[in-house]
């Protein structure tokens, strides 16, 4: 998919405001260096913010909306390895040391999000360790999410996997509805089509979900939990422990 870089920008917004959960879990003293030289920008969608093994240009701060991770393959199609919304940040590889990566980060749900040159923010953490330090938490959440999506994938059945996949899109926006198409969450979950409309047939017809015209909507959230593998779980209360908890989507299970 093509590189697009956003010169959409806005109006800065009070970073007290911010809908960045990442970056409201960090001590103030920790960002006061940061904060001053975070844009706000606007997202589109499918814009693509990280091309796989180019040098990384900025880091973002999800405020609504999230990113997926993608690994290209050999036959033009992408797998979703990641979601990243206001829990988290685009720009791994920045802080873990390195300029590039062999993923693509692209905008599935649009909104605003504040970014950072790659090399200011490379200075700053090198000089705040506590601001590494509480990044360095939830790059660890993330690889976390990242390895139980594997794990998920080799043993769980299509209805637990896409019920696991729409909760972990529901914590990443505001409402409860969202685009989508069968054929883009099929490449997201790496199955085929068929298999993603016999699942989201069955999680709809239990009134769990409901989807059309491309967009889909979580309308019965703790039953959706009820059928969703152990995976999501798991991942769910890595992120909390290590980010802080979800603001609007408890979870008790």
């Amino acid at each position: 998919m093509p590189a697009f870089d956003s010169s959409s920008t806005l109006p800065p917004a009070p970073l007290s405001q911010s809908g960045s959960r990442l970056l409201a879990s960090i001590a103030a003293a920790d960002l006061a260096e940061l904060l001053p030289r975070l844009e706000p920008v606007e997202l589109a969608p499918r814009e693509v913010l990280q091309v796989p093994e180019q040098a990384v240009a900025y880091v973002y701060f999800p405020e609504e909306g999230y990113v997926s991770r993608l690994a290209p393959m050999d036959d033009g199609d992408f797998a979703e390895v990641g979601l990243i919304g206001p829990e988290g940040m685009v720009g791994l590889p920045v802080l873990l040391g390195n300029d590039r990566d062999t993923f693509e980060s692209m905008v599935q749900v649009p909104g605003r999000a504040l970014r950072i040159e790659a090399q200011a923010f490379r200075d700053i953490i090198g000089r705040q360790p506590g601001l590494q330090r509480a990044l360095l938490r939830y790059a660890l959440a993330h690889f976390e999410e990242v390895a139980r999506s594997a794990a998920c994938n080799g043993r769980h059945s299509v209805e637990q996997r896409l019920s696991r996949w729409m909760l972990m899109a529901h914590d990443r926006i505001e409402g409860n509805e969202f685009p989508m198409t069968h054929e883009f969450l099929a490449m997201m979950l790496g199955i085929r089509r068929a298999g993603v409309t016999t699942a989201a047939g069955m999680l709809q017809k239990a009134g769990l979900i409901s989807y059309q015209r491309g967009r889909m909507a979580v309308t019965d959230r703790p039953g959706l939990e009820t059928v969703a593998c152990e995976c999501y779980g798991i991942g769910r209360r890595a992120v909390d422990r290590l980010v802080g908890p979800h603001p609007r989507r408890p979870y008790w299970r």
